[in-house]
């Protein structure tokens, strides 16, 4: 078994798409300049939270309000990092409400 390859996995979560869309571009675009092969943006399964809450409170059951918040989620791989793509990546300044999981596979 030759090439073991090593995989950056960057999980990137926001509650608004624009956002997120802006951000991975950034990411990819900032890998690219310094010549890592990228597999993604994978987009992930939008997350849905629903809260039901009473809008009456006493009686009047059949007066609810619903709300929900929707986390986005896209997965960026970078197979085989150089140390500058690792640091380019690290100095990298993104928006706030963006939430970023990094791991080394």
């Amino acid at each position: 078994m030759g090439d073991s390859k090593v995989v950056l996995r960057i999980r990137v979560r926001a509650y608004e798409s624009k956002i997120i869309d802006n951000s991975v571009k950034q990411i990819i675009d900032t890998a690219t300049r310094y010549d890592a092969i990228i597999v993604g943006p994978v987009p992930l399964p939008t997350e849905i939270k629903k809260y039901t809450v009473n809008r009456s409170p006493f009686i009047y059951k059949n007066a609810r309000e619903q709300f929900e918040i929707r986390v986005h989620k896209r997965l960026i791989d970078i197979v085989n990092p150089s140390a500058k793509t690792i640091e380019a990546l690290t100095n990298l300044s993104l928006p706030s409400g963006i939430d970023i999981d990094v791991k080394m596979l």
